[in-house]
């Protein structure tokens, strides 16, 4: 009796610790049930190449939640990083400076929120809020100055051709390099939350600011570090749009990005209370919303209905995480 009540606890642990892998199993083998004999490998991996622009900066997302915050702004960074970066490459023909560029000005728009939420003491939420609204207006105004309808890299440009095709290359023919960019940022992004101090200061500030200030954490500037490594990430996100897209239109790009990304981060596993979490779920959570829009297209439903079944799926993963140490406690209790 005592064995099978240590092994439904063992097997909880695993589901709470694990629930993005279960979680993204489920979508995908419905999407291949769904999809039938039209599913390929090449298929496949582009869920890697769909996955990246917004798994990019839900990395970003994910450790801004794991200590306590929200950044609403990433998709609003997105849009005028992007249109800075097009304006950058247009100037200079360059794709070295138009990646510094980019890498830049998302670290100092993320600076400039960290400077706020980490030094100022301003909400996160109140902060970020207004800075959405603010980086996608300046993104819109400087067009306008620009007297263009939307931010397009020059075609004509020497720098274009090789630029436009490392966004569709694919390593060995197979792997988009989006999804191999994505998996890098994965493996750095794992090993710096696991592997350093400065990962186990982020758990520690979203699990108990004052008992991480008594600690000796710099908790002002750890968290001004946290949104300006979510600026970057927007950067690195940005960078990959333009390799793949060659122009930005403000109005519209990374519209509804900042929910994918805490859905990402949600489904991923990360509690939105902060301090607990893994990062490698956000891979997984990622990829999941991307096979609910391969999934959606293949069913022939509206459009329209997209988050619907997102909002959906979102509410489940948190349903999950409460429900699942619900139980854990439970067996607990009847041990």
């Amino acid at each position: 009796m005592n064995t099978t009540k240590r092994n439904n606890r063992s097997i909880t642990k695993i589901l709470g610790n694990y629930s993005f892998v279960l979680i993204f199993a489920c979508i995908l083998i419905a999407y291949l049930i769904i999809n039938a004999g039209a599913t390929t490998l090449n298929g496949v991996m582009n869920i890697l190449r769909h996955s990246a622009v917004v798994g990019i900066m839900a990395f970003g997302m994910g450790l801004v939640i794991i200590t306590g915050g929200i950044d609403l702004s990433v998709g609003s960074m997105l849009s005028l990083i992007g249109g800075i970066g097009v304006v950058v490459f247009n100037a200079k023909n360059s794709i070295i400076l138009t990646l510094l560029a980019v890498l830049a000005v998302g670290a100092l728009l993320g600076f400039f929120n960290g400077i706020l939420i980490g030094k100022v003491k301003m909400p996160p939420f109140i902060v970020t809020l207004a800075t959405m609204l603010i980086y996608r207006s300046v993104a819109q105004y400087y067009l306008r100055t620009l007297r263009l309808s939307i931010y397009n890299m020059e075609g004509t440009l020497s720098a274009y051709d090789p630029f436009y095709k490392f966004g569709q290359y694919k390593v060995a023919g197979l792997i988009p390099m989006a999804g191999v960019i994505l998996i890098l940022v994965t493996v750095l992004m794992v090993f710096m939350s696991t592997n350093t101090k400065f990962g186990r200061s982020i758990y520690a500030i979203g699990s108990n600011e004052r008992a991480a200030r008594l600690a000796g954490i710099n908790v002002e500037w750890t968290q001004v570090a946290v949104y300006t490594i979510t600026g970057l990430l927007c950067g690195v996100s940005t960078f990959m749009w333009l390799a793949m897209n060659g122009s930005v239109d403000p109005a519209t790009i990374g519209k509804s990005n900042e929910m994918y990304a805490i859905a990402a981060v949600v489904i991923g596993g990360i509690s939105m209370s902060g301090g607990k979490g893994k990062l490698l779920g956000v891979l997984f959570g990622a990829m999941s919303y991307t096979i609910i829009d391969k999934i959606i297209s293949s069913l022939g439903l509206d459009a329209l209905i997209n988050d619907t079944i997102k909002g959906s799926i979102l509410l489940l993963a948190v349903f999950i995480q409460i429900a699942i140490p619900a139980i854990r406690a439970k067996l607990s209790k009847s041990h």
